[in-house]
Parts: C-alpha cells; sequence; structure tokens
C-alpha cells in the first residue's frame, strides 16, 4: 500500500501543474484581449482604383485591388 499513496501524490502535483499552466494560458489571453482592445483602429483601406475599358465598362477588380 506503500506504492499507491506515491503515485496519488504525483497525480495530485501533475494536475496542480496542469492547472497553473492553464490559468496562466487564460492570464496571457485576457492581456492580449485588452491589448486588442486599447490599439487604435487603422485607418480604412483607400477606394480600389475602377479602370474602364475600351468600351467605357468598368474592368472587374482583382485581388490586389484590396
Amino acid at each position: 500500500m506503500g506504492g499507491n499513496s506515491r503515485t496519488t501524490f504525483a497525480k495530485r502535483q501533475k494536475e496542480r501543474a496542469r492547472q497553473e499552466k492553464q490559468a496562466e494560458k487564460a492570464q496571457r489571453k485576457a492581456e492580449r484581449k485588452t491589448q486588442q482592445k486599447d490599439q487604435v483602429p487603422s485607418a480604412p483601406a483607400e477606394n480600389p482604383v475602377v479602370t474602364y475599358d475600351e468600351e467605357g465598362n468598368p474592368e472587374g477588380l482583382s485581388f490586389h485591388d484590396f
């Protein structure tokens, strides 16, 4: 029966370490969230340039226009 208490103690230590790691992760996540909230939103992108073909019809926009 002496070996049982040792494994229980090891399990308890392992579980406590897991909980501490989880709490640290949650704290870091909360800090990132508040930092993102505090950041000033960037200026909106400029309007894309619309080009026209020979007939005067607007051409489609490509991926690089945004």
